[in-house]
């Protein structure tokens, strides 16, 4: 893949006053020099007319030229900053296609960048998210990945692991140099040391995986609750219709909210009751498969009729009771939330509410955001507890081994070589 040159448009799609397009790969430097002349200093912007194999001139752009390894690729690459208009993007991308370029897959300019070793998976994923972020909180916390926040986490880890793994080899290769007799006992408690360390952050993935996901908070409630008037006043638009005929909501509506910088999609549900009409009794079923899946619900009850038994049925910890149409008279359920969609009372401190609960679920930046990284780590920690518990010490070594694997697979990498440098530098064996 890294033998071929690649160019894609870095900005957005459309006309535009500018847009970015970036090439990347071993014969940069000849397309670039063919479109624009003489290439400028590294990393200085120039300007200068681009034209193609026939001398027309297809633009007058600003070029930057990055030469290997000095590249966000790690490869010879080059920015042309153009104007953003169709004919000016097709004309040079036609320019480039026959100087031997091709357009590049999605996410290879990452991936070359991985595999050139300018950032690790981890990274990488971090820049994924932060293109997709939607929030300020989803921006920080991609943004604390892409800068490696997790990736030193990994590389401490790691050589924690390795230098355990040296000092437990050390003691089976060269019992009888003059080193240390607690070599194996200090491998075993490091090993019970680190897999604690792991846990810990473990223990937080939920919340950084929930923050990079959006959380779902599913409205639950009997027919005219008012469902669909609270989904439209947090929406702030008419998003579901709202009718006074009972059943009106069949299917789910969704959108997209941000409560405190945590995204959170949320959902109007059909009125749960029983019913004979097929389509009303597969909104229900939908309903309460979603109150399932939801990571917090809204149980209504309506101020003039009598709580139902299908929305108490649904009360429980991940619930916030909510009684509606406070204008019409006192809440028909203790202790509920008291609001009215039609004069706004009590809908500023539902929305606190909302914003604390999606705080305390999915608040702050997670170092772990996916469950492929929850995978690894949990594999890692099983491996250091079977390490601690070992009783021989060749199944320690081999426990750490498998540790390293594990962590190597959060990160993309896995370096055996530095072993034999722990080992070589700490004792200065064979000196």
């Amino acid at each position: 893949m890294t033998t071929s040159t690649i160019f894609a448009l870095a900005s957005g799609a459309g006309r535009a006053a500018l847009a970015v397009l970036r090439i990347s790969g071993v014969d940069s430097a000849r397309i670039l020099h063919s479109l624009a002349g003489k290439l400028p200093p590294p990393r200085r912007a120039s300007l200068r007319y681009l034209r193609d194999a026939t001398g027309e001139v297809l633009d007058q752009a600003i070029i930057v030229w990055f030469p290997a390894p000095g590249s966000y690729t790690g490869e010879d690459a080059a920015e042309l900053h153009l104007h953003g208009g169709p004919a000016v993007l097709s004309g040079v991308a036609d320019a480039l296609t026959a100087l031997g370029a091709r357009p590049a897959e999605p996410g290879e300019f990452t991936r070359r960048a991985f595999l050139h070793g300018r950032l690790d998976l981890t990274e990488a994923e971090g820049i994924a998210d932060l293109i997709a972020a939607e929030t300020s909180q989803q921006r920080r916390q991609a943004l604390a990945q892409a800068g490696g926040a997790l990736a030193r986490r990994s590389a401490d880890w790691t050589a924690q692991c390795a230098r355990l793994l040296a000092h437990q080899e050390a003691a089976i290769e060269f019992a009888d140099d003059d080193l240390p007799n607690d070599l194996g006992d200090r491998a075993r408690t490091g090993s019970k040391a680190l897999g604690a360390e792991i846990r810990a952050d473990l223990a937080e993935a939920p919340r950084g995986e929930r923050l990079r996901d959006g959380l779902v908070i599913a409205i639950l409630g009997a027919p005219n609750a008012g469902k669909s008037s609270l989904l439209n006043v947090l929406a702030e638009r008419e998003a579901a219709i709202v009718s006074p005929i009972a059943g009106t909501t069949r299917d789910i509506v969704e959108i997209r909210l941000d409560l405190g910088g945590v995204p959170v999609t949320l959902c109007d549900t059909a009125g749960l009751r029983e019913t004979a009409e097929a389509i009303e009794g597969e909104g229900v079923r939908r309903a309460l498969a979603r109150a399932e899946r939801a990571d917090l619900c809204l149980a209504l009850f309506a101020a003039d009729v009598e709580p139902d038994p299908w929305t108490l049925a649904l009360l429980g910890p991940d619930t916030v009771t909510i009684a509606t149409k406070s204008d019409l008279g006192p809440p028909t359920i203790s202790g509920a939330l008291a609001i009215s969609t039609r004069t706004g009372a009590g809908i500023a401190a539902l929305r606190d509410t909302l914003t604390r609960a999606a705080a305390t679920r999915a608040g702050g930046e997670g170092l772990l955001t996916r469950p492929r990284h929850r995978a690894a780590l949990n594999e890692a920690a099983e491996w250091l507890d079977q390490a601690a518990g070992a009783r021989h010490p060749e199944l320690v070594a081999e426990a750490l081994r498998a540790t390293l694997r594990s962590l190597g697979r959060l990160s993309g990498r896995v370096d055996v070589e530095s072993i034999l440098d722990i080992v070589f530098k700490d004792f200065c064996i064979g000196k």
